[in-house]
C-alpha cells in the first residue's frame, strides 16, 4: 500500500512524489499535463507553451533526465532528511514562483534536494532560501519573511524565481547535458517575460551562464566575448525589438557564502533594490 503523509499546511495525505492534480496546494499541473521524456519534447513542449502558468505546469512534470528523475524520487520515497521524514515531498521539478506579470526574474542553479523538492517552491525549506527570503521580504518583494511551505500564504510581488536546472541534483552538480536539456525551459520562460522584463538577477556562475545562453540562443544581443560573472557585475543585453533587459550578477545564497560573510545580508539586499532602478 502506497504510504501518505499529511501535507504540513493543508493536511491533505499525499504521497511522495506528488502525482499532479493530487491536492498539493499551487501544484500547476493535473493528469492531462502532457509530459516530457526527452530533450526533443522538452523543446516541443516549451515553445508551445502560450503562458507562463501551462510552461510551469509543463515543467512541474518533466521526465527527460532520467539520472535526475532517480534522484529526487530516491529522495522523495526513502532519503528524506531525518527532521522532514513525516512529511510528503513533491519529488518533481521545481516550477517558478512569483508574479507572472513580473518585471523582473531572478535565475537560480537548481532546487535542493530537501528543499524545492520537498516543497514544490524555489528556495524553500532550507537554509539558503532562509537568507533569500528574508532579504525579498525586506526589499519589498515578498509578502513574508520566510518561506515554509506551499499554500503558506507567501507571495511574490514584481519578480518571479525561476531555475537553470528544475531537478534537484546529486551532489548539487547537474550535468552538461542536463544543463542543456532544461536549457529549453529557461528559454521560454525568458520569451515570455520579455513584453515586461527589465533585469534579471543571477544568482552565481551558473546561473549567469544558462542565463547568457537562454538569451543568445533568442537571438537577443549578448556582449562578446561573454561577460564573466561577478557581484554586481552588470551587463546590458539587447532584445530584437530595440529594448534592452539588464543582467546583474549575485553571488549564490549557498551557506557556504553567506556563513563565510562573501555574501551579506546588506550585498544582497543592494542588488535587490537595484533591480528596480
Amino acid at each position: 500500500m502506497e504510504r501518505l503523509d499529511p501535507h504540513p499546511v493543508t493536511g491533505t495525505p499525499l504521497p511522495s512524489p506528488a502525482p499532479p492534480g493530487a491536492g498539493w496546494p499551487g501544484d500547476p499541473a493535473d493528469d492531462t499535463t502532457p509530459v516530457a521524456t526527452t530533450a526533443a519534447q522538452v523543446r516541443r513542449l516549451a515553445s508551445t507553451a502560450s503562458s507562463v502558468d501551462e510552461l510551469q505546469a509543463r515543467i512541474s512534470v518533466c521526465r527527460a533526465c532520467a539520472r535526475l528523475v532517480r534522484w529526487r524520487e530516491d529522495v522523495a520515497r526513502s532519503g528524506r532528511r531525518a527532521s522532514f521524514a513525516d512529511q510528503p515531498y513533491w519529488g518533481r521539478p521545481g516550477p517558478s514562483f512569483g508574479d507572472p506579470d513580473a518585471p523582473a526574474l531572478l535565475v537560480g542553479l537548481a532546487p535542493a534536494a530537501n528543499g524545492t523538492n520537498r516543497t514544490g517552491r524555489m528556495f524553500t525549506g532550507d537554509s539558503s532560501g532562509d537568507f533569500l527570503w528574508a532579504a525579498l521580504h525586506r526589499t519589498g518583494f515578498a509578502a513574508q519573511p520566510t518561506s515554509v511551505a506551499a499554500g503558506d500564504g507567501q507571495a511574490l510581488t514584481g519578480l518571479r524565481i525561476v531555475a537553470a536546472v528544475r531537478c534537484a541534483p546529486p551532489e548539487n552538480k547537474p550535468t552538461p547535458t542536463e544543463r542543456a536539456t532544461c536549457s529549453a525551459w529557461l528559454q521560454r520562460d525568458l520569451e515570455l517575460a520579455a513584453p515586461r522584463l527589465r533585469s534579471i538577477l543571477c544568482l552565481g556562475a551558473i546561473g549567469w551562464d544558462a542565463t547568457l545562453a537562454a538569451a543568445r540562443a533568442l537571438g537577443w544581443d549578448v556582449p562578446r566575448p561573454k561577460p564573466r560573472f561577478g557581484h554586481g557585475v552588470e551587463v546590458a543585453l539587447g532584445r530584437p525589438d530595440g529594448r534592452t533587459v539588464r543582467l546583474v550578477g549575485c553571488y549564490h545564497v549557498s551557506p557556504h557564502n553567506t556563513f563565510t560573510g562573501r555574501l551579506t545580508p546588506a550585498m544582497l539586499d543592494e542588488v535587490l533594490l537595484g533591480l528596480r532602478a
